[in-house]
Parts: structure tokens; C-alpha cells; sequence
């Protein structure tokens, strides 16, 4: 975050421009949400953990047992909730 100031926004103006208001955020700034010039929130950034591209983005790394889908891995998993199969 560079040392300029936070943008404020008043809650109808944010309102009115929160299509903006996310386009700047996906772009690093943090943005102050104010009811009658009292900061109420912040809308930062979220920091993704795992950086997925798509369907498949697991494949290869995830292994899966043989019998992951059997009847009694099934049964087993039922139990462990409480639910009869």
C-alpha cells in the first residue's frame, strides 16, 4: 500500500458506485465506508491462498484409494455422521 490516503466513500455514494469501487480494490487499494463521516468499514482486498486456474487445476496431485466409492467406505462415512444408509 503506498502512502497516499484511504479513500472514503459515504454509504450512498459507495452504493451507487460499487462496481468501482471493487475495480479499485482488485487493484490493491483499500476503500473506507463512512455513515455521516464515521467510518463504518473497510473493503480490502482478499489474498487468495490457492491460486486455481480452473476445472483440473488439482490433477495429478490429488490420489484418490481404490475403494474410495465402495459400498463400505460409503457405509463407514454414513456412520461417522449418524445417518443410515
Amino acid at each position: 500500500m503506498s502512502n497516499e490516503a484511504t479513500a472514503q466513500f459515504n454509504i450512498h455514494d459507495a452504493k451507487t458506485n460499487l462496481s468501482r469501487i471493487i475495480d479499485r480494490v482488485e487493484r490493491g487499494e483499500e476503500i473506507v465506508i463512512s455513515r455521516a463521516g464515521t467510518p463504518v468499514a473497510k473493503v480490502v482486498p482478499l489474498h487468495r491462498k490457492v491460486n486455481r486456474i480452473g476445472r483440473g487445476s488439482l490433477r495429478g496431485r490429488l490420489v484418490l484409494a481404490e475403494d474410495w466409492d465402495s459400498t463400505e467406505v460409503n457405509e463407514q462415512i454414513a456412520s461417522d455422521f449418524g445417518v443410515s444408509s
